[in-house]
């Protein structure tokens, strides 16, 4: 399809407003939504290692969810309601605040970090795939796997590491390039998936010893000195953790909102957040507790918990429940990629590129680049620290959120202007100077430095599970200050 050919020279038909008659998503979708983010191998260590690890009051922890996930709640609403009013993505609702150029920059940088972030986890799902051709290979012929063909490395990875690899990023590529109505059902049938998938875990841990693993999720349940106020540091600890885990999604949340039927669906499916993490967790801490109980009967050298599920699967050593378990992390691990990763870098790079990408171009060009970072990861990028790096760039997504929210909220009180947000010309009130509000760009380094010093800051870095809000306040009240009139 070719572009609109109109004035608007930052116009394109992926960025446009989305017609109301599309918008599809209601409640029932950002349920299946918040379910896939909860639904990854990160999301179940996390919760697990709260419960478990760190010896906190199970309710010490369950209340900091909830509180983490009202914080979560809190900052969708107040990101999605502009893109769900407007049916504007992330970034073209940018522009709004920071100009055309502004916007194309800092949601550069949010593409920067998508892309990386979804080749270092194609990778991490290419070692599954990998492990189930091995799997395949091994049911065939037991000595296949020692042939000199499969002894040959090169970045660290053999033959079946590179077929796994290139089959993963094709089967992404296809998929997540196709839009959004065809996105949605992704997400709505991998949460269904993988909550069965979940729940078969379940029955498996449950049915290998009822009474044994029943007490031993029982006696985790520790309600002694829960109101001591000792507990008050440990909630907001494991509150500002939850909140973290989903502060990507947050700030590209308008991607998604942008399908949303009606403010109330959005605020209905936003609520169901909380609910999802309910029901994950209690799933999570059984499997992991219930786990630890039976194998702890079967092998006397265990030494600590196993909260990676992976891990729980490889030690029960059953091939058929490996094999389907591994089958449903592949679906919960895609679905997490493309909501966190893949998306949210389509729309930015279209952003950067209004004339010259499509959502299929931008697909291609997401992939391309996380082919490179997941080749390299093994042998390069994890040895150069580069993590730190992409973590310093994140730090610009707190103050961002802050300056959307004091921008939409408190200085245009709720009115965009549709036409001109296509504007590249002096006539668009948001025009700016030359495309750049230095205001807000001056904001956004404010808060900035505030959020990266907990990662840089050794006497800082126990508020870094809190980087995100700290950046967003500190940029929503300098900017204020600076914009009011």
């Amino acid at each position: 399809m070719n572009q609109p050919k109109v004035k608007y020279s930052l116009s394109n038909w992926d960025l446009v407003t989305v017609n109301p008659n599309y918008k599809t998503w209601d409640w029932k979708d950002l349920f299946c939504f918040w379910g896939v983010n909860v639904q990854s191998i990160i999301g179940f260590s996390l919760i697990a290692s709260l419960y478990t690890i760190y010896s906190l009051n199970t309710f010490v922890v369950f209340f900091g969810t909830i509180l983490g996930s009202i914080l979560v709640y809190f900052f969708s609403n107040l990101i999605g309601k502009p893109s769900q009013k407007y049916g504007l993505p992330f970034s073209v609702l940018l522009r709004s605040s920071l100009g055309f150029k502004g916007a194309e920059l800092f949601g550069l940088i949010r593409s920067i970090v998508g892309i990386f972030m979804f080749g270092v986890q194609t990778y991490f799902l290419s070692k599954i795939i990998g492990y189930l051709i091995r799997i395949v290979i091994f049911s065939v012929d037991n000595t296949l796997l020692d042939q000199e063909i499969f002894l040959i490395f090169l970045l660290g990875l053999n033959i079946v590491d590179w077929a796994s690899f290139i089959i993963v990023i094709i089967f992404q590529t296809l998929m997540f390039s196709v839009g959004a109505q065809f996105n949605k059902k992704l997400v709505n049938y991998s949460a269904i998936i993988v909550y069965a998938g979940i729940l078969l875990f379940f029955f498996t841990v449950l049915l290998s010893d009822v009474k044994m693993t029943a007490n031993a999720f029982i006696n985790i349940l520790d309600f002694n000195n829960f109101f001591n106020s000792n507990n008050i540091a440990p909630i907001l600890t494991v509150a500002g953790t939850i909140f973290a885990y989903f502060s990507i999604i947050i700030i590209s949340f308008g991607d998604f909102s942008r399908h949303v039927k009606s403010e109330d669906d959005l605020k209905k499916g936003n609520l169901s957040l909380i609910l999802n993490l309910i029901i994950f967790s209690f799933f999570t801490v059984f499997i992991v507790i219930g786990s630890d109980a039976f194998l702890n009967q079967k092998f006397e050298d265990l030494d600590r918990i196993f909260t990676n599920p992976t891990d729980i699967i490889g030690k029960f050593n059953n091939l058929q429940i490996t094999i389907i378990a591994l089958l449903f992390i592949v679906v919960a691990s895609a679905s997490t990629n493309l909501i966190a990763n893949y998306i949210p870098s389509q729309y930015s790079l279209i952003n950067f590129f209004p004339k010259k990408l499509t959502l299929r171009s931008a697909s291609y060009t997401i992939s391309a680049i996380g082919f490179l970072i997941g080749i390299l990861w093994l042998t390069v990028l994890s040895q150069i620290g580069i993590l730190s790096f992409v973590d310093t760039l994140g730090s610009f997504f707190g103050p961002i959120i802050g300056l959307m929210i004091a921008d939409y909220y408190l200085i245009k009180e709720k009115t965009i202007n549709n036409k001109d947000i296509y504007l590249a010309d002096a006539e668009s009130v948001y025009y700016f100077s030359n495309g750049w509000h230095i205001k807000a760009v001056y904001s956004l380094v404010i808060g900035f430095i505030f959020s990266s010093s907990t990662i840089w800051n050794i006497n800082l870095m126990f508020l870094q599970s809190y980087a995100w809000i700290i950046g967003a306040l500190v940029t929503l009240i300098t900017y204020y200050l600076l914009a009011k009139k």
